[in-house]
């Protein structure tokens, strides 16, 4: 009967269960070790503007300075902006000192009075702090930091955990008005188990792949933002392809990340551009060409002018690679370039669409022979 029982499927299925159930709890780990660093810095900022002996000699220039010195030491995810979101985090969520692990009870300071914390939100709209963090990434409780309104953000937070929803779902929802919807609707029920059933769900792939959860392990971009193996391949070969043609490229950074408003986004390849002395954006999809793909690039074209060109700098180019089967389309994106001569000098310098396409068509044959 055994024998039966435990047979060949049996077996898979045993050790996929055994994969799937190690990755949520390490995902879950991970995530709550972020989530208790952030809240712990942001507290320590606050007890410093309150009780800190020189604060007087930072001021306003505190969190820039602070900022300016963790980023010289080599402490991701510190810059201006997400130390402030640390602060709001703390002051938002305090009730959150409850759900540390003893052993980190010790890093909290000595000004802080724990009773003084729970107490200090209505309990009437507040969840335990262990479902805050066992259930909610840090990028979904940055999200709800952002409501203001006690109810309103109650109302997302007990929504997105009987759900389960992606980071990306809470922003939809928010944006979509839902609470908002769910106050007018007269079958408030109804509207509940229509937006549950409809919602992106949160995967424990999606958490590991959090820009903040890859920066707080120390991994690079490069290992974890892949969609495929075919495309991390074709990456490869272009990367290497426009470093051969001797034009003038010079790589800088794989899976470039940049930040529009409260997004991260992935630039694939940037160069720089010797001769034509601008940045170089290659944006590739493993698909059809779709008008989106364009603008997205574009998006990234007119960031970069804004952000990243420096006194000398002509405006930044964007390449789209779009390929499916045996076909491939090349596209440019200028950013905002009205001079004709000027485009003309760009289309000399970088490499012919027919030859990217040819390029590209020949690696994707070669790996369909391997």
């Amino acid at each position: 009967m055994a024998s039966e029982i435990f047979n060949f499927q049996h077996l898979l299925q045993q050790i996929k269960g055994i994969h799937e159930n190690l990755l949520v709890q390490t995902t879950r780990a991970v995530n709550a070790g972020l989530t208790f660093r952030n809240w712990l810095i942001g507290m320590h900022i606050s007890e410093y503007e309150l009780h800190g002996t020189d604060r007087a000699v930072y001021g306003e220039r505190l969190i820039s300075d602070l900022s300016k010195q963790l980023t010289n030491l080599k402490v991701s995810n510190c810059n201006r902006r997400q130390l402030y979101h640390y602060l709001a985090f703390f002051r938002t969520y305090p009730q959150i000192v409850g759900s540390l692990p003893p052993q980190f009870k010790s890093l909290v300071s000595d000004n802080v009075d724990q009773k003084y914390i729970v107490g200090s939100a209505d309990p009437q709209f507040q969840l335990p702090p262990e479902e805050l963090t066992g259930k909610l990434s840090y990028t979904h409780l940055e999200t709800l930091v952002g409501i203001e309104d006690l109810l309103k953000r109650y109302f997302y937070e007990t929504e997105c955990i009987r759900g389960g929803w992606s980071v990306k779902e809470l922003k939809r929802q928010i944006a979509s008005l839902y609470y908002e919807r769910s106050g007018l609707s007269n079958d408030k029920k109804k509207l509940s188990e229509l937006t549950l059933d409809k919602s992106e769900k949160q995967s424990p792939t999606q958490i590991i792949r959090d820009p903040y959860i890859f920066e707080f392990l120390g991994i690079k971009s490069k290992e974890v933002m892949s969609e495929s193996d075919l495309e991390d391949a074709l990456l490869d070969k272009i990367q290497e392809f426009l470093l051969e043609l001797g034009h003038g490229f010079c790589f800088e950074a794989r899976q470039k990340r940049i930040l529009i408003g409260d997004e991260f986004f992935f630039i694939d390849l940037v160069f720089y551009h010797r001769k034509l002395k601008c940045h170089v954006l290659i944006e590739l999809k493993v698909d059809d060409f779709k008008h989106e793909y364009l603008g997205q690039l574009n998006t990234y074209v007119n960031w970069f002018a804004q952000n990243e060109q420096t006194d000398g700098d002509y405006p930044p180019v964007g390449i789209l690679l779009c390929t499916q089967k045996n076909h491939a389309l090349v596209e440019y994106a200028l950013a905002g370039m009205d001079n004709q001569l000027f485009v003309s000098r760009y289309q000399l310098e970088l490499p012919k669409k027919e030859d990217m396409q040819a390029f590209i068509e020949e690696q994707i044959a070669e790996r369909k022979e391997n």
